[in-house]
């Protein structure tokens, strides 16, 4: 029984999260800015089926010539997706419940955050305000940034594990606050860029706050941010250390044109547009009406009980109201132009590339302050407090933004720009995700950030690759032995010199042999070129990860060796 009622208010969470996947429920795929999501799953599940962990070359992908996009691009969503993949579910289904299952972690993790925060209660209307959020409609339906709103996912955890940490100085803190803030790395590395100063200034506040300090707590707490940083060693290193590799620099900078006008926190229409210059974009960015009256409700109060009854429990709760607005204010700031000083100042801000990007650290302490608003109603001056008024408000709110919110959580109602004449609602065949055409061209003119300078970039379908070597000149008979993600093996038979051209896009983890023996190449605008003397030849192009990748494996590894040792040893000390 005792059991039933610790996890009731979380299954309530979940349940009541279900208007904001329910979309996702409809057959077929739905337009958003970001439309690769099937695909990338459909092709980190080829790659894991080749035998390749951790997950970073694409075979088909950058028009058939491949490229490392999980080098550069968050994974731990698609790995998510993958294993819904493998477990026998087709690659449509899997993308969407990949998606489903971000924003019910979001609400998950927030909850367990405000619980420990306020109580239980107030978890629930916190969660419930942090998953009904219009930007996070926005992320999931509109831009369809699922590294964006799985990061969005991890950062309460973070935040929970953190506060553990202080609370109790044990290892479960440690564990939690390490997988959280290894979570939003993960899940998308700018997110964590942004989080880190509110996490810093978060563990400074409560350095102040009146827990029993001592030296071991802040060793907890470095170690719980140190082991996150190792866990996801095997993405984020590479990722630094090999960008010269691609093109992915071309996307960094242009945040001037992306700054969000006041009004339109407050208010702005509702589309699937895109950001653009000026007050009117394409797609909303208002905060929500809702989470701006809470707040400031929250905020009120707080102050209003403090003077009241000064005590000090009441000033723990007006520290947290101020903390947050302040935090909530600060982040709004950073969308305006008004901030534009801060951006020009500090460099790594060029690489949020849009600023109100920050609205998914507004949207986090506006559900702090809706779970404080709910605790607050404990301390109101009133001579008699109504039964069960605490609980009556609490419903009545969360049925207001519910029925305020879900207005937000639908798909966009056009067409997909005719890239795929999609049948239903935007087809229900999942082969129609997965054809050649649909990866090597449509989806693969979308980004191609990730090959190569100065690869070739086809104008059309008929310039795609077919996968097929070419003879630049002579002429040649070839036997493909092995073509997966991780080995391009064939034989060549020929009466003469031929230079062969291989339509790989070359990185450095690329190990080419002809005849069992290392040779020469050159890198060239369509793939790796390779001149081979009469005769018969066996090539082999197999994938061999760069040193540096092995290395940041290598932490990982010892990074979750430290994870699991620490786990298992405060269970046996239990």
């Amino acid at each position: 029984m005792e059991k039933i009622k610790r996890f009731l208010p979380l299954v309530l969470v979940i349940v009541l999260s279900f208007f904001a996947i329910a979309p996702l429920l409809h057959p077929g795929f739905f337009p958003v800015h970001d439309d690769t999501q099937v695909q990338r799953v459909f092709e980190m599940t080829k790659s894991l089926k080749s035998g390749m962990f951790p997950v970073r070359w694409v075979q088909d992908l950058g028009f058939g010539y491949g490229y490392p996009i999980f080098n550069f691009y968050a994974p731990l969503a698609y790995y998510a997706g993958s294993f819904f993949n493998l477990l026998g579910f087709d690659p449509l289904f899997s993308a969407k419940a990949m998606m489903a299952l971000g924003i019910l972690l979001s609400g998950v993790f927030m909850y367990l955050l405000a619980d420990e925060l306020f109580g239980k209660l107030a978890g629930i209307v916190s969660a419930l305000f942090y998953v009904y959020a219009p930007y996070h409609a926005v992320d999931i339906y509109v831009r369809g940034d699922v590294a964006e709103f799985w990061a969005y996912a991890f950062i309460p955890l973070a935040f929970y594990g953190v506060l553990k940490t202080f609370r109790e100085k044990n290892f479960k803190g440690v564990a939690t606050a390490a997988l959280g803030f290894a979570g939003i790395i993960l899940s998308h590395n700018l997110t964590a860029m942004m989080v880190f100063p509110f996490l810093f200034v978060f563990v400074w506040i409560l350095a102040f706050v009146p827990f029993k300090r001592e030296k071991k707590t802040y060793l907890y707490l470095f170690a719980g941010l140190i082991l996150g940083v190792l866990v996801s060693c095997f993405y984020w290193l590479p990722a630094l250390s090999e960008m010269k590799y691609s093109n992915v620099l071309s996307q960094v900078g242009g945040y001037q044109n992306n700054f969000v006008c006041l009004t339109q926190l407050w208010t702005s229409p509702w589309g699937f547009g895109g950001s653009v210059p000026g007050c009117v974009d394409g797609m909303s960015f208002m905060i929500g009406k809702s989470q701006i009256l809470i707040s400031l409700i929250a905020l009120i109060l707080a102050i209003t009980v403090y003077f009241y009854k000064k005590k000090k429990e009441t000033r723990k709760w007006l520290l947290i109201a101020l903390v947050s607005f302040f935090g909530l204010a600060f982040s709004a700031f950073l969308t305006l132009s008004y901030s534009d000083f801060i951006w020009q100042n500090i460099p790594l801000m060029n690489y949020f590339q849009f600023p109100w990007r920050f609205l998914l650290m507004v949207l986090f302490f506006c559900a702090i302050l809706a779970g404080l608003f709910v605790k607050l109603l404990e301390y109101l001056p009133v001579k008699k407090y109504p039964k069960h008024f605490k609980f009556g408000v609490a419903s009545l709110l969360i049925l207001t933004l519910i029925l305020v919110s879900t207005k937000y959580f639908f798909t966009s109602p056009t067409s997909h720009n005719g890239s795929i004449e999609y049948a239903g609602i935007y087809g229900s065949n999942p082969s129609l995700y997965t054809s050649d055409y649909a990866v090597k061209w449509l989806v693969s003119r979308l980004t191609y950030e990730y090959m190569p300078p100065g690869f070739f970039v086809p104008q059309n379908p008929d310039q795609v690759s077919d996968g097929k070597v070419k003879t630049v000149y002579g002429s040649a008979l070839v036997d493909y032995l092995k073509i997966d993600p991780q080995n391009y093996d064939f034989t060549t038979y020929s009466d003469s010199n031929v230079a062969i051209l291989i339509p790989i896009a070359y990185f450095p983890f690329w190990n080419i042999k002809v005849d069992g023996q290392k040779t020469g190449f050159s890198s060239v605008q369509k793939g790796i070129l390779i001149n081979l003397a009469a005769g018969n030849h066996t090539v082999t192009l197999s994938y061999d990860q760069t040193p540096i990748e092995k290395t940041a494996d290598l932490v990982s590894i010892a990074g979750m060796l430290l994870l699991v040792t620490g786990i298992i040893h405060k269970k046996r000390h239990r």
